[in-house]
């Protein structure tokens, strides 16, 4: 880690934060417990690492912040609902049209026009979802990919949010977005059957790693890279979720999925990669 550069550094930090929000599917199947008890036990969790690693940071807090963690919290009680019901790339895939939405309402935020590159982009990223709800669905798929989607909507209303807040308060959201959901989930836990040792440390690992110290990564990586090589990267997430889930769940998406998957990421790829050279020739004028 001495011989590497900042930049280096922080390719590495948002890859290892990637790497490690990817996790999540496999954990999600493998785990016994339900939806909202897996939740539970994973933010509150989560909620006492932010608090070891960011300290009095957690506690700032403002307006916006609060609506931010009302978002984050949809998200992360959506994704693991969404995980249980359908396949684990069906979820993550859908929740990874985030920045459809997100070049869908910014305009609208900032009374801006629509760049020809963003409509393109909706348009094909719409082709891609279209082949989740098309071919054989088994039970409980239909719904869990809505949910799915709704978990995208509200990923893209918590991007939004955080951008428009100060970047001080940008821990306190997601501390707060771990206790509301832990909140949230109280009421469930009193029909909890049974809790093995296999799901408590599983837990402990989502709710250390995968949350927690990911977002340390990521949030430590952002600041030593450029936002565009950082959103090109953190598609190591959807890329290696139903990977892991493949191999250790033994669960295989269908064809569609793979294909609608494989156009909705390569689509956010693109235009990342449009948007980052157009930066680049602003800054820079050539």
């Amino acid at each position: 880690m001495k011989n590497l550069s900042e930049h280096q550094k922080g390719l590495l930090y948002v890859f290892t934060a990637a790497l490690l929000w990817s996790s999540g599917g496999l954990f999600i199947k493998l785990i016994s417990l339900s939806a909202m008890h897996l939740s539970f036990f994973r933010c509150l969790i989560a909620a006492i690492t932010f608090v070891l690693i960011f300290r009095k940071r957690v506690l700032l807090i403002n307006k916006l912040s609060i609506i931010n963690s009302l978002f984050y919290a949809v998200v992360l009680i959506t994704f693991v609902i969404a995980t249980k019901a359908t396949t684990a790339a069906n979820a993550i895939f859908l929740q990874a049209t985030a920045p459809i939405y997100v070049l869908i309402f910014e305009p609208l935020l900032n009374k801006t026009k629509y760049d020809r590159i963003n409509i393109i982009t909706v348009g094909v990223c719409i082709i891609g979802m279209i082949l989740f709800f098309i071919g054989k669905l088994e039970p409980g798929h239909l719904e869990g990919n809505f949910i799915a989607l709704l978990s995208g909507i509200t990923f893209a209303a918590l991007f939004l949010g955080m951008k428009q807040n100060d970047q001080q308060y940008q821990q306190s959201s997601i501390f707060w977005g771990n206790i509301l959901v832990a909140l949230i989930c109280i009421p469930f836990l009193f029909t909890i059957k049974a809790i093995t040792v296999t799901d408590l440390w599983m837990v402990t690992f989502l709710g250390v790693f995968q949350i927690a110290v990911a977002y340390a990564f990521f949030a430590s990586g952002l600041k030593r890279i450029l936002a565009v090589e950082a959103s090109i990267i953190s598609m190591v997430e959807p890329v290696f979720n139903p990977v892991w889930v493949f191999l250790g769940y033994g669960e295989v998406p269908t064809f569609t999925a793979i294909i609608g998957g494989l156009i909705i990421l390569g689509a956010i790829v693109v235009r990342s990669l449009i948007a980052g050279t157009s930066n680049l020739k602003r800054k820079f004028n050539f």
